[in-house]
């Protein structure tokens, strides 16, 4: 009964060990790494609360336990990665331009510059980690969620580097590869985690299509984009998930 007990708690603690992990190597810009650790964590964190649920074990240590581990996995680590990404557009944008220029700009000058407009993609970390705070004491969020999951969140974070490695598409790198469109999507990505939007989970009480067809149909659409497009279908999965959602709360409020 106690391993049992423990099970999902497990699971979670091995979330948090693949995020940590995906620390290391997000400081040391090592996004693929990085990347497949985020991914590993986020498989565990899906498969902790699916597990409770199977065995009724679910309680409020997991509850807190698995809001910590998102925090580093999915919340920490992404923030990273939009900084690494800022800097990364920073070298060759107009702010080190000006700085090496001009005679009376040293080197720490200009990384300190550079440094400081990247610390806007770790407002990503606290955005999840104030939406999981609240997500602990929101008990509206049973059969569904209010604002962006922080996995999800992170999922669309941690394709871009895949993106920019993977994805033969010139038009799409050389958007990742913008200061403010990483800016922006740091900012939105931010804003959605903690919106007052109502957005549908995968959990299932039952199987039928009636009940779930929304389900079903994003399911669906998610596999055979991940199919076609690969890692550039993770953001548009994403922002399909949303816009779906946002569709189907506002048709059932009429």
């Amino acid at each position: 009964m106690g391993l049992k007990k423990q099970l999902p708690n497990i699971l979670t603690l091995l979330n948090l060990l693949s995020g940590t992990i995906a620390v290391y190597f997000a400081v040391k810009n090592q996004l693929e790494i990085t990347a497949a650790f985020v991914f590993l964590g986020i498989f565990f964190d899906f498969f902790d609360g699916f597990v409770a649920r199977l065995l009724n074990v679910q309680g409020e240590l997991g509850k807190q336990l698995d809001s910590l581990a998102d925090v580093v996995t999915s919340g920490v680590v992404p923030g990273i990665i939009l900084l690494q990404l800022i800097m990364k557009s920073l070298s060759k944008g107009s702010w080190d331009i000006m700085a090496n220029t001009t005679g009376n700009h040293s080197v720490w000058d200009n990384f300190t510059t550079t440094f400081l407009i990247s610390i806007i993609g770790l407002f990503f970390t606290l955005a999840a980690a104030y939406r999981l705070a609240k997500f602990n004491i929101d008990e509206r969020q049973t059969s569904s969620f209010i604002g962006l999951p922080t996995p999800a969140a992170a999922l669309v974070v941690v394709s871009l580097p895949l993106i920019l490695m993977y994805a033969d598409n010139e038009l799409v790198n050389t958007i990742i590869n913008n200061t403010w469109f990483l800016i922006g999507l740091t900012i939105l990505l931010s804003y959605l985690m903690n919106a007052e939007i109502v957005l549908f989970t995968l959990k299932f009480k039952e199987y039928s299509w009636k009940n779930n067809k929304v389900k079903f149909i994003f399911i669906l659409l998610t596999i055979l984009l991940s199919v076609l497009f690969k890692f550039i279908a993770i953001p548009v999965i994403i922002l399909l998930y949303v816009l779906i959602s946002v569709f189907t709360s506002s048709k059932q409020r009429v």
